[in-house]
């Protein structure tokens, strides 16, 4: 398929099968990520594949999560809400967690890092799909919780930027997809003078 049909076909798969997926496909969509544009070829994304038992380190740190937020362990809610949060991983046979490591650099904008690594994660989804596999990116509050630095073992400026939960999709189909056409969101700019009043 070509970019322009990969564009506006791919939707967030949120029903996968437990499906092993190959190694290479995996690696195939790591390596998309790398080619994300990013300012002074910082290259700031780090990736975390986990697989099998491995999902369990983002289910524990859901879990840990969920108990704060809960108002700490002890109470039925909490149990219940840690072994929600503990059980999400594991609705894809993969999933690949993302973060950003901002350079120390007096001339790298660290918003800019975070935009290199948001791209990462759209050339993934786009890999993914034109592999055929199904693909949707998680985040949420829990996500960017310091919780998930230290499970990950990310230093204090670094931040998980979102899950990618990768599968075979389940039966069915795609959702449609709808946009605001870009004419309502656009505006051409021809003289400098253009946008004043």
């Amino acid at each position: 398929m070509n970019v322009s049909e990969a564009i506006r076909s791919r939707r967030s798969i949120g029903k996968v099968t437990q499906e092993e997926v190959p190694a290479a496909s995996i690696e195939q969509i790591l390596e998309a990520g790398t080619w994300a544009p990013n300012h002074r070829m910082t290259e700031p994304w780090r990736f975390f594949v986990l697989r099998g038992e491995g999902r369990e380190l983002l289910g524990n740190a859901l879990a840990e999560v969920a108990v704060e937020q809960a108002g700490g362990p002890g109470s039925p809610e909490a149990e219940a809400a840690a072994e929600s949060a503990r059980q999400k991983p594991m609705r894809a046979p993969v999933v690949i967690a993302v973060a950003v490591t901002p350079k120390d650099h007096p001339k790298v904008i660290e918003l800019e890092e975070y935009g290199a690594v948001f791209a990462a994660i759209q050339n993934m989804l786009l890999e993914a799909h034109a592999l055929g596999l199904g693909a949707i990116w998680r985040t949420g509050e829990p996500t960017y919780h310091a919780k998930m630095n230290e499970h990950f073992g990310l230093g204090p400026n670094d931040k998980v930027l979102g899950f990618i939960y990768l599968g075979v999709p389940a039966e069915g189909q795609a959702p449609q997809g709808k946009r605001t056409p870009y004419q309502d969101l656009t505006v051409w700019v021809d003289r400098a003078d253009a946008l004043k009043k």
